[in-house]
């Protein structure tokens, strides 16, 4: 059994005031007896994807930098697990959307770098995120044994199934996704219902737990698109049950998962021991004309 907290809260005006504000939310997330912490995507400020700004590129920093720092310390203080997004400088010209994970002893346990990377009206994150390349990484925390994915990585069941395989437990999804308001009266529930159908998906099919912590509130102006994203932060066990949902505004959001309950669904649903590993090379081609 293991306590998870998820961070849904409203995009900051600075990076300062917006670490500041979840280092009180990580304390408040553990009095409510969190044991392992996950915050939204680009969790320090706004969603700056939405316009296309050189300007925000200010608001990167190095891996080891100030977040990394404040984590390893409140995760020591806490004997909390954290795992934050943020817009990583990883070299001159070379910018990731990165998830960092602590351990509550306070070690750094690594790094996932945001595999894809969209490109879409409001979401002009190829403009400034490089797309990772380390191989779907899952960690061994003091809590449980994690796999960290990043937002536009959730429509993708190939990432999924590869964090399942390496032994993950949980699946995180430090997500940052809304409505473009002019879109919301013809499409918003189709949207919402596909984002929630493929997240549990990927738990019923692959046995394990998901995380999907998403932001909240509107963000936009005159020069950027306007976004409603629609927090609605969830936990899904391997059986594709929401065990809690949050609403639209800022909220901690904290469920109590059953690891048994992996080995349960697994044995009556053998998805993994049916897979036929023997025809799936032909995963790797892009198309079949």
């Amino acid at each position: 059994m293991v306590r998870v907290a998820l961070i849904q809260s409203i995009g900051a005006v600075d990076p300062t005031q917006g670490l500041a504000h979840h280092l009180e939310l990580i304390s408040q997330a553990k009095e409510l007896g969190a044991e392992i912490i996950c915050t939204q995507e680009l969790f320090k400020t706004r969603y700056f994807c939405n316009r296309i700004d050189s300007e925000f590129f200010s608001w990167a920093e190095d891996i080891n930098g100030p977040t990394l720092q404040c984590f390893m310390e409140i995760a020591k203080k806490l004997n909390v697990v954290l795992i934050g997004s943020i817009f990583e400088k990883r070299a001159p010209g070379l910018y990731h959307n990165t998830a960092i994970v602590v351990d509550a002893d306070g070690s750094y346990l690594g790094c996932y770098r945001k595999a894809h990377i969209p490109d879409d009206p409001g979401y002009f994150e190829k403009y400034y995120f490089t797309a990772g390349e380390n191989d779907f990484p899952v960690f061994q925390t003091r809590y449980a044994r994690i796999g960290v994915l990043i937002c536009w990585d959730q429509w993708f069941p190939e990432a999924a199934r590869i964090a399942a395989l390496k032994g993950a437990q949980i699946i995180f999804y430090p997500t940052a996704i809304g409505w473009l308001v002019e879109e919301k009266m013809v499409f918003g529930q189709d949207q919402l219902t596909a984002w929630l159908t493929i997240q549990r998906a990927h738990a019923i099919a692959n046995g394990i737990f998901v995380a999907s912590i998403n932001r909240t509130g509107l963000e936009g102006d005159e020069k950027s698109r306007c976004i409603e994203f629609w927090g609605r932060s969830f936990l899904v066990d391997p059986f594709g049950r929401i065990i809690k949902q949050a609403g639209e505004k800022e909220e901690i959001l904290v469920g109590e998962l059953d690891f048994s309950l992996i080995e349960k669904t697994r044995i009556n649903w053998p998805f993994l021991r049916d897979r036929r590993i023997d025809l799936y090379e032909q995963i790797t081609r892009r198309y079949f004309p």
